[in-house]
């Protein structure tokens, strides 16, 4: 898996938009910060999965068995002994505490049986350098997880060997992963999440599961109780390194009846699989390189390939939303006539809380530029509390913001100083730097016309 450098989060009315990252501080600026100290998530806080037994069987097949080429895989590979986890390189200060918490949610979650080491071998390396050097060996990658390797000059010498082939593997025994220790603690914090998710376990992204960090649309960035049952089930003992597709969709009913009875009594639900069409259609327009006309018309094809394929789940408001995005700037009301569509499809679909909470941001913004703050109150007080269970500090922070500048709006302005203030600490572990807080504060107040028009 190479998770892509994409926004995390982009507020394009009134010009606003998330910092690029050259503009990232050095652990030093963090430190000498004049801001009210980084906030962080206590209790994790995992729903359970919305989907049947049947469609997880099938989800964990298509996961386990397929590369996000769409490849087949000749058998499913895990680890077969306790798994021991070594860092190395510069990590930055909040590394070692996200991935502590990360290793424990995979013992009691997930029943892994896995360890930080300090010093020797380790199965897998999580090795942190700089952005400049991941680029360098990937260039559309924010970070990625390759087997057999240890450092990214191990990777130079060994990426076209069969070694680091994926495919060949036969079972996992040794693991390089490599995260950027010069970006966000938040987005060094999501790398980690979804690169040891594949190094120990599934090996493709699917579009279709709302609920997962196994999907390329990276709203989910921390792992869900849908992936935690995902890995739980890869590492119980019916199952082994070696077995065939078929030998694993055999035992899957009994396996997931023991690890998930609710899932027995939940319908199960067609799902009709992603064409590589729609996926190479987001790919352009979320991907870098291409200008803004460009990546618009990607985003209206993969709107037009949902339709026909007459989706109605999170993948055809994804479209919507991607492409309501891309368009607000030069038409802000056909832009919310697409978040509308992404609202009511996902309104459809069990488990897309987070979906929501990414749309009704944008809605709030617009609600906010014109004026209407009792409508921007609204569409933000519930799904504020499905992004801290999500453990989206960028998006807290930023539906925090757009909450206080519309209680300013609705005269409430001891309330909206009192979020703003509280806003301050999720921002610095979703954005970093002082500056690149300070500049998502003025921007979202340029979305209140008051601040706007000088009153």
């Amino acid at each position: 898996m190479i998770r892509r450098a994409t926004l995390i989060m982009a507020l394009l009315l009134a010009g606003c938009d998330t910092v690029p990252l050259e503009d990232m501080p050095t652990r030093a600026q963090i430190a000498d910060s004049t801001l009210p100290p980084m906030k962080s998530f206590s209790a994790p806080r995992p729903q359970p999965p919305a989907r049947s037994n049947a469609n997880i069987a099938a989800d964990f097949l298509d996961l386990h068995f397929e590369l996000e080429s769409g490849r087949q895989l000749p058998v499913m590979t895990r680890f077969e002994t306790p798994i021991t986890v070594r860092v190395t390189g510069a990590p930055p200060p909040s590394l070692q505490s996200d991935l502590s918490r990360l290793l424990s949610r995979l013992r009691n979650e997930a029943g892994i049986d896995i360890r930080q080491v300090s010093s020797g071998a380790a199965n897998i390396t999580i090795d942190a350098v700089s952005r400049s050097e991941i680029r360098r060996a990937l260039p559309q990658a924010a970070c990625f997880v390759v087997p057999n390797v240890t450092s990214l000059s191990d990777f130079r010498r060994e990426r076209r060997r069969d070694k680091t082939n994926w495919s060949l593997l036969e079972k996992r025994e040794k693991l390089g992963i490599f995260v950027p220790n010069d970006a966000t603690p938040q987005e060094v914090r999501d790398c980690m999440h979804e690169e040891l998710a594949q190094a120990i376990g599934p090996l493709n992204d699917l579009y279709s599961l709302p609920e997962s960090i196994f999907n390329d649309d990276n709203m989910h960035t921390v792992l869900t109780g849908f992936d935690m049952l995902i890995l739980r089930a890869t590492y119980a003992p019916e199952l082994r390194s070696g077995m065939t597709r078929a030998e694993v969709a055999r035992i899957l009913p009994d396996l997931l009846a023991r690890l998930n009875p609710r899932g027995i009594g939940i319908a199960p639900q067609q799902v009709v699989r992603t064409p590589r069409s729609w996926i190479d259609a987001m790919q352009r327009a979320l991907g870098p390189g291409s200008g803004l006309e460009t990546r618009v018309r990607a985003a209206d094809e993969a709107t037009r390939i949902a339709q026909a394929q007459g989706w109605t789940d999170q993948r055809r408001a994804f479209s919507h939303y991607t492409l309501g995005r891309m368009i607000q700037m030069s038409d802000p009301d056909l832009a919310q006539r697409h978040y509308a569509a992404a609202l009511q499809f996902l309104d459809q679909t069990p488990g897309t809380g987070l979906q929501k909470a990414h749309v009704r941001a944008q809605t709030a913004a617009y609600a906010i530029s014109r004026g209407d703050g009792k409508t921007a109150l609204a569409q933000l007080k519930g799904p504020m509390e499905e992004v801290r269970r999500a453990e989206n500090a960028a998006l807290l922070a930023t539906m925090m913001l757009l909450q206080a500048e519309a209680l300013d709006l609705e005269g409430r302005s001891e309330e909206a100083a009192a979020t703003r203030l509280d806003s301050l600490g999720w921002a610095r572990y979703g954005f970093g730097s002082d500056w690149a807080v300070r500049a998502l504060m003025q921007d979202i107040a340029l979305l209140n016309p008051r601040n706007r028009l000088g009153g």
